[in-house]
């Protein structure tokens, strides 16, 4: 789970206890942040509302930014900023968390929609830096040319300050780069420019790390990601191009993925703020890489209504779960396979392991039907046990059978079956339930 202080110091509130986040990941058995950045220094009336500190750049010119303070040297890199990178990526790696480090943010160049405009306290901004460097070529009082191509004094700039993260993380094992979050639309081809020139750059290096793109906003293309050349994606949740209804969704029921990216599946770009349980085990089951962004300040957990408050909990805990479940299968080899599976949701490498997950309103039927409803009603009564059926023919030999509670956590051997046609299975509780077949020794 990624928040948005998680590097960055919010002005006006106390600083964010970064082991006791880490042991919060821990406890959840979670492996993966975002670590968010902010290009900008906040401007009122949002001073003590957005991360302030540290700055990537030096404060060393005279007085007169738009706050009154020393302008931004666009030539000299803070290294307090550098060194508190270095320190947070590598306590994460030392407790076996991956990190994604933002280089970039969109909501620092725009206001988005919003009442305050980030621009007015951004280092590009030519009011606030000596170096006479003007990111607003337009004149419109925003930003939106810093993250396109059309200013080559900003790109070279933006290209030293690349440079020096990857000098300063290179040797680590849990890096991932992410360009920028939320760019706007017309940010495609400067994200594409920065992801080569990473790669370039880190092809002369000790270790190469992989680079994401996520997707842009507002109004992004998922296109746009699956023709980048990044290494994995972060989509927002129309999944089916022209269909913009529920059921072609990342967050009702996303799609088998391809392979042709590593899809980072988070709830950021999804939602915004929102996730559930299902999601993640759907996710998962298709070949996603579910991702939560939480609200860990208690100044915005407290505006969550109690049963949004109880769905997230379930979801930091279902995201644990899947992790614990995927160091225990050969995941390298499996595969999202619809077909498998009565219920739509199998990864499967056909031979040795199969992991089906049955929603909770999954009863063998359509739940739009008569009969779904009909089965609906019997499984809520115990009447009848919620049934999924397994194409085994591709498999041989005897199954280990374990059923596995979403809701309590709690997992359930039964028995064995065996391979070469297809077998039913019955969830012996009621809720999400994940059926895990392994090949028997």
């Amino acid at each position: 789970m990624h928040i948005w202080n998680n590097f960055q110091d919010w002005g006006g509130q106390a600083d964010l206890d970064y082991t006791a986040y880490l042991q919060r990941l821990e406890a959840y058995n979670h492996n993966f942040i975002r670590m968010w950045t902010w290009e900008h220094a906040p401007v009122p009336p949002q001073q003590g509302q957005w991360p302030d500190a540290p700055s990537r750049y030096e404060r060393s010119g005279p007085e007169g930014d738009f706050s009154g303070q020393p302008r931004f040297d666009l030539t000299k890199l803070n290294q307090e900023y550098f060194d508190r990178l270095r320190s947070r990526v590598q306590a994460a790696q030392n407790r076996g968390i991956y990190v994604s480090v933002m280089l970039f943010q969109g909501g620092s160049i725009e206001a988005k929609g919003e009442p305050v405009n980030p621009w007015v306290g951004h280092p590009f901004n030519v009011k606030n830096n000596v170096n006479g460097i003007d990111g607003d070529l337009n004149h419109d009082g925003e930003g939106k040319e810093v993250h396109t191509l059309k200013i080559p004094a900003v790109t070279r700039v933006q290209e030293a300050y690349v440079r020096k993260v990857i000098d300063t993380l290179n040797d680590l094992d849990n890096v991932l780069y992410e360009i920028s979050n939320e760019s706007h639309r017309d940010s495609q081809d400067w994200q594409y420019h920065i992801i080569q020139y990473i790669k370039q750059y880190e092809a002369g290096k000790a270790k190469q790390h992989p680079v994401g793109m996520t997707v842009e906003y507002p109004y992004g293309d998922n296109a746009d990601l699956l023709a980048s050349p990044a290494d994995w994606v972060s989509p927002n949740e129309w999944a089916i191009p022209g269909r913009q209804d529920l059921e072609s969704t990342y967050k009702v029921d996303p799609p088998p993925t391809d392979g042709r990216k590593v899809i980072l599946a988070d709830t950021d770009h999804l939602w915004g703020l929102g996730g559930n349980p299902e999601w993640v085990w759907k996710s998962f089951t298709r070949g996603y890489q579910p991702i939560f962004m939480d609200l860990d300040e208690p100044r915005f957990v407290k505006h969550l209504k109690p049963e949004n408050r109880e769905t997230w909990e379930a979801t930091r805990r279902a995201m644990g779960q899947t992790l614990a479940l995927a160091r225990r299968i050969p995941l390298q080899t499996m595969l999202p396979a619809t077909e498998i599976a009565s219920s739509g949701y199998c990864l499967t490498n056909r031979e040795s392991s199969y992991v089906v997950y049955l929603p909770v309103d999954y009863y063998g039927s359509g739940r739009r039907t008569v009969a779904g409803k009909v089965l609906r009603f019997l499984f809520r009564k115990e009447m009848i046990k919620k049934i999924v059926s397994v194409d085994l023919s591709a498999a041989t030999g005897s199954f280990l059978v374990e059923w596995f509670n979403v809701g309590t956590g709690e997992a359930v051997p039964v028995g064995t079956t065996t391979g070469g046609n297809v077998q039913h299975f019955a969830a012996p509780f009621l809720g999400d339930a994940v059926l895990y077949l392994t090949a028997g020794k």
